[in-house]
């Protein structure tokens, strides 16, 4: 026994010893996107990331938002926790962004504040959380250049280590890109660093630099077997049922415009990540670096007659791109472990060396990375959003506008993208085995007055088109309820453990009983 022992602590030291070598602890670079697909094509302009980081590194081809929306997702990032665990719920004040909750309790006990206490020397450019507009530097970073409020390109303001800047004419990625790479020219074979740089792109107006304003001109909205397909009432909740069924012709234009200008506003984005390779590259420290790419949330461009949004439980809004390269990471390498933002933070403090704290709802993926192919990967996780309301976002045209819905206009033929009551849980459920998949289905319950159902087996219907909800036996939907309601309570090991196959096999086991 003490031999088999001796063997396992040699093997993880090997293993350690080859992410992050053995002489001091490797480098974190954490570079999020605003708002950037993987379902429609929204990696096709990123040509860098591709040569650059996949190509010399990992590639999650199940990774996925638990929140589709910008301030809970960030908040997930830098917490390792589900939105009901931090309480950012949604984009507002009111929904906890950068609210007293996280800035009194979570804020003391993020990703950043550990990796200082670490040794690390830490570096935040960008987007922060949708409602910072302050001058305070949060906890964790020495060197802090934060945008105020949300995604702009032009006529922002900084928070610049204390102290506030405005800036008119300088386009933002190129500004952030230029502080970042001279924070990493000043690096050298000291002590460690974590920079994260959150660029705007491709968020909503998606302004590109005029270098790149006249790029992919043929480029259009991808036409999926959803676009601007219409929902009958038992299809889907009823803010997608909402007139007009269709988006009308006139508009279609203007969703291949705003594709357009998406991929145009990620090259800025692109050109800061070469320039970021080069800068670690020309310091010697690439290959001591983890670099990951990642982004806040998906979006959805036309899919089920919504004009351009995120905020749903489809595809579309809840997958999300994620590749790293770093020490030890295998190259070229395909994981196909199902993968969330909350997953971050653990792999981070396990890439730092440190002990993991026994809240964070994620699991790390430090192993996946080094890892043969699995035989087998399963795992069920939370997506949760809570419906925002707000000022001044109805057209006065949109008729069907009024204080409980949110973001009626008329570039999206008033076929509005929110509403207070646009709130739900899901499960979301993978499992996969020997090269073929087994499972890949979801499960939402709507906190509406309807209480409505929606549930989707998507090996057989990948576009969510064929809502089985209301097809399912009572009993397995009972148990997909079970699941949904501990989800939605769980904190730290308790969301972790459907991470388990085992406690999936147990649950399938029961269910199948059960129905028999």
């Amino acid at each position: 026994m003490e031999k088999v022992l001796l063997w396992l602590f040699c093997l993880l030291s090997l293993e350690y010893g080859a992410l992050v070598g053995s002489t001091r602890l490797p480098n974190i670079v954490l570079i999020v996107t605003d708002d950037q697909d993987v379902v429609l094509n929204g990696m096709m302009p990123m040509r860098n990331v591709q040569e650059l980081l996949a190509k010399s590194g990992a590639t999650f081809t199940n990774a996925f938002t638990s929140s589709p929306i910008c301030c809970p997702s960030r908040a997930s990032i830098l917490s390792g926790r589900y939105a009901h665990n931090h309480a950012t719920t949604n984009n507002s004040i009111s929904g906890g962004c950068y609210g007293h909750f996280w800035r009194d309790v979570v804020e003391k006990y993020t990703l950043p504040v550990m990796l200082h206490a670490r040794g690390y020397e830490t570096f935040f450019g960008g987007k922060y959380l949708n409602d910072y507009r302050t001058t305070d530097v949060p906890p964790g970073w020495d060197h802090w250049y934060g945008l105020h409020g949300n995604s702009i390109y032009y006529n922002y303001t900084l928070t610049e280590n204390g102290k506030s800047v405005q800036y008119t004419s300088e386009y933002l990625t190129d500004v952030l890109a230029e502080k970042s790479t001279q924070f990493l020219e000043e690096q050298r074979h000291g002590k460690p660093f974590f920079l994260m740089v959150a660029p705007p792109a491709p968020h909503a107006p998606a302004t590109p630099a005029p270098r790149h304003e006249q790029t992919f001109p043929e480029v259009r909205a991808a036409r999926t077997p959803n676009f601007n397909h219409p929902s009958g009432s038992l299809d889907k909740h009823w803010l997608l049922t909402m007139d007009p069924p269709t988006l009308p012709d006139d508009v279609l234009p203007e969703l291949d415009e705003i594709t357009r200008r998406r991929w145009q506003s990620l090259l800025a984005v692109d050109e800061m990540v070469r320039g970021i390779v080069e800068s670690l590259q020309k310091n010697d420290l690439l290959e001591e670096t983890f670099i990951v790419f990642t982004s806040d949330n998906g979006y959805h461009i036309g899919q089920f007659a919504q004009a351009y949004d995120k905020r749903q439980p489809y595809e579309t809004d809840i997958r999300i791109p994620l590749i790293v390269r770093g020490p030890g990471v295998r190259k070229k390498f395909l994981v196909q472990q199902p993968t969330l933002l909350i997953d971050l933070m653990p792999t981070m403090l396990e890439w730092a060396q440190m002990s993991l704290p026994a809240n964070l709802d994620g699991r790390s993926f430090r192993g996946d990375l080094v890892a043969e192919t699995p035989v087998s990967i399963s795992r069920q996780f939370l997506i949760e959003y809570w419906g925002e309301v707000g000022p001044n976002t109805h057209s006065p045209s949109c008729k069907n506008a009024d204080k409980s819905l949110y973001m009626c206009t008329e570039d999206a033929a008033c076929h509005c993208q929110d509403a207070r009551n646009n709130t739900y849980a899901c499960v979301r459920e993978l499992e996969w085995k020997s090269g073929e998949d087994l499972r890949t289905f979801l499960y939402c319950e709507f906190r509406d007055n309807e209480h409505f159902v929606e549930a989707y087996d998507l090996l057989s219907d990948p576009y969510q088109m064929n809502n089985v909800a209301y097809e399912m036996l009572p009993s397995s939907r009972a148990i997909y309820s079970l699941v949904l309601k501990n989800l939605t309570n769980c904190i730290g090991s308790t969301c972790r453990m459907y991470n388990s196959r085992s406690y999936i096999n147990k649950i399938n086991k029961y269910q199948w009983e059960y129905v028999d």
